[in-house]
């Protein structure tokens, strides 16, 4: 498992290339939801999602024959776009693999920063096609099975820690679980007492398939959030997360997406569904814990269309703010 001095290092590493973002309290959720409610920003992030921070990371660890090798990644959406924009940054070729669920706007911006974007059926196709790439000598880039992004993603969590007012309880979003494993290292260091809970939608549930089964397991998916939809965790997250983290809560996505809709409208921001979801889970967090409670939010990605949300708003008959 990695350590806070590593999440630390990494900080260090990456400042100068993302951006601090913001730690807010929000009244507008504080009402909704009747506790006292602290955003995280990463929406805000250069990129649109905290996963720049991994990805800048592991690029700026290449040594010389990496660089010049080039790097691969697979991605539902913001892992790729992150690794593309970077490695257009910093001089090094990139290819990114996408499954074709993957939101059209993520495929275009990856290729609009130069990257070679490949289309595959299914995330597993994508997953699976790492293999040929790396035997052609390039560096994997993975979302979350690796010690160096983990530790990136973590600043996350060191920055809340810095930033925000008391916390009893910290929510985040869960694909392959490198995000929250990152922050709940950071934040048992810094705030100890503060509970940290994973939230996964229905239909992309790896994390909470490997915490049932003890282990990772391939899980078959099915949700429309596919930045959210990791084929199974890894031994390294789920390693995390089965120390660090007190639950993980799953959401339908219907739910999710009405809780982009209710970001909009009560917390003044534009954020995707894998964001969306932690508000039906803060209210079954709440629901255990007591309406005294004081909630953080990882608001951790914003790269959903206007087209995108109308969709899903229409096929779920959701109310619209």
């Amino acid at each position: 498992m990695i350590t806070v001095a590593d999440v630390e290092a990494a900080a260090a590493r990456i400042a100068g290339h993302v951006v601090r973002t913001p730690t807010v309290p929000s009244p507008g959720l504080s009402a909704l939801l009747g506790a006292q409610v602290t955003t995280k920003l990463e929406l805000l992030q250069r990129t649109g999602s905290f996963k720049v921070r991994g990805a800048t990371a592991k690029l700026l660890a290449l040594g010389a024959t990496e660089r010049a090798a080039g790097v691969v990644a697979v991605s539902g959406g913001n892992h790729g776009i992150a690794v593309a924009v970077m490695a257009g940054a910093l001089d090094v070729e990139a290819t990114i693999i996408m499954p074709r669920s993957a939101p059209g706007r993520a495929v275009d911006i990856a290729a609009a920063a130069g990257a070679n974007v490949i289309l595959t059926d299914t995330m597993g196709e994508a997953f699976a096609l790492v293999d040929e790439q790396r035997a052609k000598g390039l560096t994997p880039v993975h979302p979350f099975d690796d010690p160096v992004v983990i530790a990136a993603q973590g600043t996350v969590g060191l920055e809340l820690a810095e930033d925000a007012g008391e916390l009893t309880d910290v929510l985040v979003s869960i694909g392959g679980g490198g995000l929250v494993s990152g922050i709940a290292t950071a934040l048992h260091a810094h705030r100890p007492g503060v509970r940290v809970w994973g939230v996964e939608t229905e239909g992309a549930g790896a994390m909470s398939a490997a915490l049932a089964s003890g282990g990772p397991v391939p899980v078959e998916l099915s949700s429309i959030v596919s930045t959210l939809s990791a084929p199974s965790a890894s031994p390294l997250t789920h390693e995390h997360v089965s120390a660090l983290v007190t639950d993980v809560l799953t959401v339908t996505d219907a739910e999710a997406v009405q809780g982009s809709l209710d970001l909009a409208e009560h917390a003044k921001v534009w954020a995707e569904p894998a964001a969306g979801c932690l508000l039906p889970a803060a209210r079954r967090v709440l629901e255990r814990v007591g309406d005294q409670a004081r909630l953080g939010l990882v608001v951790c990605g914003g790269n959903a269309s206007t087209a995108d949300m109308a969709t899903w708003t229409r096929r779920f008959g959701l109310r619209r703010p």
